[in-house]
């Protein structure tokens, strides 16, 4: 394996163990056994578990963010809406790690920035700002819109993470977020 594809290994070994252990909770080593590498070899591939973590949340952000420019290509409107909602549910259904790893994420520069680690979280709320703009202009170059929809999708990866299941009656309202209220 070339060092880019170990490279890749590490990141989805990474987004595994510290989805199902959060950032603190995780060890290199475990990640390490994961990709079936030596330790001093991941840290030949990553300079520290901060840049593995990063690395893996990055990852995170920007399959989502593909998730959703695929399912509404060549859509608009309320069909571009529906088809980011669904593909959305069928990603943290058929993934949870992905949606976990988005929980541990928050957790993680949240306890940054608590602990005046304000620089952790750059690039995070980067990609976040990215897809903010990508589904705002899916949906029209409507701001408020992508705001309502990202929020309903906040509160569906919290009742997912509580245990809810996919077609519980949130759902029905994330397809319908980007439309005002009557």
């Amino acid at each position: 394996m070339s060092a880019d594809e170990r490279r890749e290994s590490v990141i989805r070994a990474a987004i595994t163990e510290f989805a199902r252990g959060g950032y603190n909770g995780t060890s290199t080593e475990v990640i390490a056994r994961r990709v079936g590498v030596s330790q001093p070899y991941l840290f030949r591939l990553f300079p520290n578990k901060q840049a593995m973590f990063l690395a893996a949340a990055e990852r995170c952000i920007a399959d989502t963010r593909k998730v959703f420019a695929d399912a509404a290509e060549g859509l608009e409107g309320d069909e571009a809406l529906h088809a980011m909602s669904a593909a959305y549910q069928r990603l943290i259904v058929h993934d949870p790690d992905r949606l976990l790893m988005q929980m541990q994420m928050y957790a993680a520069v949240a306890a940054a920035g608590a602990a005046g680690d304000h620089e952790f979280g750059e690039s995070l709320r980067a990609g976040w700002l990215q897809m903010f703009d990508d589904v705002a202009l899916e949906l029209g170059a409507d701001p408020d819109a992508a705001t309502t929809f990202l929020a309903y999708g906040m509160l569906v990866n919290t009742l997912t993470s509580l245990g809810y299941p996919a077609d519980h009656r949130i759902w029905s309202r994330f397809y319908d977020s980007a439309k005002p209220p009557a």
